[in-house]
């Protein structure tokens, strides 16, 4: 049998974030994809100086960091909610 190529059925989680580059953000997944985004999407962690945002961690599926009280989660990330929801939908 083939394997079919690509990411079928992964369930994105979050392994590291980094910002190599200035007014982005770098997300590493732990099935070693890197996702990489506009900061300026996410006006709490812009608004964070370079220093606190290397005080990020895990909560969740979702990252935080200490001087905010946002998490940002890994379908905000991604843009699609319907397949990444860290909460159940009803």
């Amino acid at each position: 049998m083939k394997k079919i190529e690509g990411f079928w059925n992964n369930v994105p989680t979050i392994k590291n974030v980094q910002f190599k580059e200035k007014g982005k953000m770098q997300i590493d997944l732990a099935d070693k994809r890197s996702i990489i985004v506009p900061v300026s999407a996410f006006p709490s962690i812009k608004k964070l100086s370079t220093k606190d945002r290397k005080h990020w961690y895990l909560l969740g599926n979702g990252i935080t960091f200490e001087h905010s009280n946002e998490v940002i989660h890994i379908e905000q990330i991604l843009g699609n909610f319907q397949n990444y929801s860290h909460e159940q939908q009803l």
